[in-house]
């Protein structure tokens, strides 16, 4: 990870915030995007007991990697470099996927991408080194393969994944490339009781840093088993006061203390505190879908398809504008998109750590 490249980002963020604050207090809008995501995909090769992707009878039409590649040229002509976040569906099942990554680096586009590791043979790890990503963030709920293969849906899975660490570890030693390998658990009821050793697992392994990200109801599973009830939450805030304890002396956790001890609301249910009100996901992000769709939040409609409009025309647009009144109106608690909640000093920690924890 560069320091010109996170400083250069880190520019944006500022102008962004000063256009957020001057919406807020006047409504002139002069926001733009900041923080972007690209789910390239709905398919996926594991069955994940809180997602339905791979359940579904039906899936969106996907954009081609021509298209993606147009798409991601129109974000860069409103915004210009900007850093983008490829997800699924799994990511790496998607036929020319590896080329998009490449091409993003070959375009000055700062791509990471978020996988289930179960196609990180040796030969797709070399390929996403020599990409260069902004960071690779891999899917892993516990530090044993009896939760994670478990609630995943996918025996050898939590096996598999670490040796495609090890891999990509080896490839960024040989050619000399570096960037963050990040660890993104999601917390249900089945795991939470072992975040602080998956925290030690992952230190051990000698990635980047551990993201929590909580579970949010969406399939039976999530309801009948996995979500965490009311009679464990004094449980759960412990187990996140010791989060909060290990990372203050210096584990690698990338969750801010405030967002960690907001977890018990989550399961909860409760609307967001006023300290982090308003939300700012519409002045701020925006989650391009499979076939082009453009969301700054996922419980609203589409504001417009990028292979019908330029995004600039499409976050200015009447659709934009009115999403924007939406989402700084909304009070849920949206921790699984807490991005949308991290203030300039929260990124500042998050910069630091990613320069001074390789």
């Amino acid at each position: 990870m560069k320091l010109s490249t996170l400083s250069g980002l880190a520019v944006k963020h500022v102008r962004n915030a000063a256009a957020e604050s001057l919406y807020l207090k006047t409504g002139y809008d002069a926001t733009r995007p900041i923080t972007f995501h690209g789910l390239v995909n709905e398919r996926c090769n594991i069955k994940c007991r809180y997602c339905d992707y791979w359940r579904m009878k039906q899936y969106q039409d996907e954009m081609s990697i021509d298209e993606w590649k147009s798409a991601l040229l129109s974000v860069k002509d409103f915004v210009g470099t900007y850093s983008i976040s490829f997800s699924g569906g799994e990511p790496y099942i998607k036929k020319g996927f590896l080329d998009l990554l490449a091409f993003c680096n070959e375009s000055g586009i700062h791509a990471g991408v978020t996988t289930n590791g179960s196609a990180l043979n040796d030969k797709n790890a070399r390929r996403t080194v020599e990409a260069r990503p902004f960071n690779v963030n891999i899917s892993c709920d516990a530090p044993n393969a009896e939760i994670h293969d478990y609630v995943r849906g996918y025996p050898g899975l939590f096996d598999t994944l670490s040796t495609g660490i090890g891999y990509l570890q080896k490839w960024q030693r040989e050619l000399n490339i570096d960037f963050p390998i990040m660890i993104k658990p999601v917390v249900h009821a089945a795991n939470f009781r072992v975040l602080p050793e998956l925290v030690e697992w992952a230190r051990g392994m000698g990635v980047t840093a551990v993201n929590f990200q909580p579970m949010d109801r969406w399939t039976q599973e999530t309801y009948d088993e996995l979500w965490i009830e009311e009679h464990h939450h004094i449980e759960l805030t412990s187990v996140m006061e010791k989060l909060v304890s290990m990372k203050r002396q210096g584990a690698p956790i990338m969750n801010s203390e405030q967002i960690l001890m907001m977890f018990p609301a989550h399961f909860r249910e409760e609307s967001a505190p006023p300290e982090v009100m308003p939300c700012r996901v519409g002045m701020r992000d925006c989650f391009i879908r499979p076939n082009g769709d453009v969301e700054p939040c996922f419980f609203y409609e589409p504001i417009g398809n990028l292979k019908q409009n330029s995004l600039k025309d499409i976050w200015y647009g009447e659709a934009g504008r009115k999403n924007r009144q939406q989402t700084t109106a909304c009070d849920k608690l949206c921790l699984f998109t807490c991005l949308s909640q991290k203030n300039l000093s929260d990124k500042v920690e998050m910069g630091i750590k990613l320069i001074t924890d390789r």
